[in-house]
């Protein structure tokens, strides 16, 4: 058996203008097990076809969207929007690509001009499911400014760390973060221009939605490299704080290609909706950049918060043929499914976790489309998927896609290279016929709702608590969100006569406010003393040796 742990990294196959170039349209295959894909013919000849040819400049916004936007005008591109953004209360936005690139060039003037910002300058974006937060996207790109986006759970310490880490010389956020950026700004020397998007003015902001109205669209795009850095994400590691992961210009610009193309199998008819956070990567691989490569339209639904019965009248009412989402959201939704018809959804995608095979078949009972799921990480694109055309093994990943591309920082990603090998940190298997297995992770990471948890920031947050005099955070199995985080506790000794259940609520929201909310331990178990540590999470918890070892020495 072949562990993912030895990966190779591979750049291969074709021009990228046909990788580009619009598709056919398709009517609706209706029998799911032979759905046939719109840009290949079958699993092997998409492996032996595929080409990527990486220029030595190129810049997504210049070289795609833009393209998109003369194909448009040219009547060659079905009168589909770029993107369809609706908040569930009425209101929509729609989007040519010429009007995106209309109202990206006088975000990327505000840039450069109200912000004085540079090529290669950091700007971290935290914002909601708001149309700004995809104008930030291509205005980062036309100015060749880093995009650093964060989730809108991020606390005051959260952003600290971010703006210091990165140097970050702009922040773009809403006023409900605002308070706290301004909280830590004094101690953030490299950020010097802040922007907020809202209805209303704030001292020491500028406001977005009002210099929009008064800028000129009149931008020419900067030059950028191939291997330049274009985005930077924040990560969950084992240890420590969050780690930077970059990617370059064609890293995501390119080889999301590869997803685009192939795994989300679009073409410019389409309508794509990927439901992810825009603080993680994979709003960049489906709600960014795949789309956009083959020309689809990219809808996005402001959403809060997850809310099953939101979601389903959304695929109910509006035109989505694919849809994406983590496997705690496919639990969710055919919990409250009973009769919904799902008239234009045609294909079915799923990341961030491995999906029970029992949920994609009441899926395929209840609305007889499969579910595709697919296999990837912050600092790749994807790794192996099911794709169109193949036969789907229940629990399986798939099979390995047709190139993959890994831009990093050279001393971390030195570390995980082994010659012509990229180690994921996964451990997995492949079957006898090529298939991939997910098995564990080879370090702490928990995967909570798609979500990648690092225990020893939770440990950290636990510890500023004065009830808590040793804690030791791992993975604990859930039904619905595959694994949750369940905190070990022993208390000091003043806090042993107070009432435990109370305590347990007071720790985790204490967890809730010191770290990003997603993080804190939803199961709290107070032990007795520090004997008990090691038998509890040897025995009752999924926990890694690294786990087990440091519960040993409490011991």
């Amino acid at each position: 058996m072949l562990s993912l742990v030895t990966m190779e990294i591979l750049l291969r196959a074709k021009c990228f203008q046909r990788l580009a170039s619009p598709g056919s349209i398709r009517a609706l295959h209706k029998d799911y097990r032979t759905a046939t894909p719109q840009n290949f013919s079958n699993y092997e000849s998409m492996k032996q076809d595929f080409k990527l040819e990486i220029p030595e400049y190129f810049n997504f916004a210049k070289d795609v969207l833009d393209q998109w936007t003369s194909m448009e005008k040219a009547g060659k591109r079905p009168s589909n929007p770029a993107f369809w953004w609706i908040n569930g209360c009425g209101e929509e936005v729609r989007w040519s690509f010429e009007e995106l690139g209309s109202l990206s060039r006088k975000f990327a003037n505000i840039l450069t001009e109200a912000c004085a910002l540079q090529k290669g300058d950091r700007v971290i974006v935290i914002l909601p499911r708001i149309p700004e937060w995809w104008l930030a996207n291509v205005a980062c790109l036309r100015t060749g400014t880093v995009f650093i986006p964060g989730t809108t759970q991020l606390t005051q310490k959260d952003i600290l760390y971010r703006l210091q880490s990165s140097k970050a010389k702009c922040i773009i956020t809403s006023d409900v973060l605002a308070p706290a950026v301004d909280a830590v700004a004094a101690k953030c020397e490299n950020l010097h221009s802040k922007l907020i998007v809202s209805q209303n003015s704030r001292e020491g902001w500028e406001n977005l939605k009002e210099m929009m109205k008064h800028v000129s669209d009149n931008h020419t795009c900067v030059k950028t490299k191939h291997d330049e850095t274009m985005a930077i994400f924040f990560t969950s590691g084992t240890s420590g704080s969050p780690k930077m992961t970059g990617h370059t210009h064609s890293s995501f610009g390119l080889g999301l290609s590869v997803n685009g193309r192939f795994w989300l199998d679009l073409i410019p008819s389409d309508v794509m909706w990927n439901t992810s956070d825009t603080g993680w990567a994979k709003s960049a691989w489906s709600s960014v950049f795949s789309p956009w490569i083959q020309g689809a339209c990219v809808f996005a639904h402001y959403l809060p918060r997850f809310e099953p019965t939101s979601i389903l009248q959304t695929l109910s009412n509006f035109p989505i043929t694919v849809f994406c989402s983590a496997p705690t959201a496919y639990r969710m939704l055919i919990q409250d499914m009973t009769s919904c018809k799902f008239k234009s959804l045609k294909h079915c995608v799923s990341a961030g976790e491995p999906i029970n095979p029992e949920v994609t078949e009441q899926w395929r009972n209840k609305t007889g489309l499969d579910i595709y799921e697919g296999y990837g990480q912050t600092e790749t694109v994807l790794i192996c998927g099911n794709f169109k055309g193949m036969k789907i093994k229940p629990g399986s990943m798939g099979k390995p896609s047709p190139a993959f591309d890994v831009k990093n920082d050279p001393s971390k990603t030195a570390s995980t290279l082994r010659g012509n090998f990229y180690i994921t940190g996964d451990r997995g298997y492949m079957d006898e016929d090529g298939y991939l297995w997910f098995v564990a992770r080879s370090d702490d990471i928990i995967l909570s709702s798609g979500y990648r948890i690092g225990p020893f920031e939770v440990e950290s947050a636990l510890m500023e608590h004065p009830s808590v005099a040793e804690s030791a955070v791992v993975s604990s199995p859930d039904p619905i969100r595959g694994e949750v985080v369940k905190a070990f506790i022993v208390l000091n000794p003043d806090y042993k006569s107070h009432d435990q259940e109370r305590l347990k609520k007071e720790i985790q929201e204490h967890v809730k406010k010191t770290t990003a909310p997603y993080k804190y331990p939803r199961k709290v178990g107070i032990l007795e003393n520090y004997s008990c540590f090691l038998m509890n999470i040897l025995f009752n918890e999924h926990s890694s040796q690294t786990r087990y070892n440091k519960c040993s020495k409490l011991n």
